[in-house]
C-alpha cells in the first residue's frame, strides 16, 4: 500500500490527567502516516486522486488545538477516526501523539502512543 506522511506536526494543546496540563496547556507533535492507492494520483497528477495534506494538517490541528482530553490516547483515536470518515480514499492510517514536556519526574525524551486504524468493511 503506498503511504503519504505527514511528521512532526507540531501543536499547543490541553490535553492531560493532571489540572495543571489543562490549564497551562503544552506542546504536542503528530505524525501521521496515510495508506491509499496512489497510483491514480501519480498517473493523472490530479488532487482528486489523493488526499489534501494541507487539509489533513488543519483536521488534525482542530483536534488537537480544539479538543480537550484526558489521554492522548484519545486524542490519537480521535484524529484517526476523522481521517477515516473524512476522507474515503483512505484505507488505513497511523496515528503517532507525542507529549515531548509531560508533568512526570524523571529523565526521557518524550511519551508517546502510537495506534493503526484501518477502514471498517461493510
Amino acid at each position: 500500500m503506498d503511504k503519504i506522511y505527514l511528521n512532526g506536526l507540531s501543536f499547543y494543546g490541553y490535553h492531560g490527567a493532571i489540572k495543571e496540563e489543562n490549564v497551562l496547556g503544552q506542546r504536542f507533535i503528530v505524525d501521521l502516516e496515510l495508506l491509499l492507492d496512489l497510483r491514480k494520483a501519480g498517473e493523472s497528477d490530479e488532487l482528486t486522486h489523493s488526499i489534501h495534506y494541507g487539509e489533513v494538517y488543519e483536521l488534525t490541528k482542530l483536534i488537537v488545538e480544539k479538543e480537550r482530553y484526558t489521554l492522548i490516547e484519545a486524542v490519537a483515536e480521535r484524529i484517526a477516526s476523522k481521517l477515516l470518515t473524512t476522507y474515503p480514499l483512505l484505507q488505513a492510517c497511523k496515528v503517532k501523539v507525542v507529549k515531548p514536556d509531560p508533568p512526570i519526574a524523571g529523565h526521557y525524551q518524550s511519551v508517546a502512543v502510537e495506534i493503526y486504524r484501518e477502514r471498517e468493511i461493510l
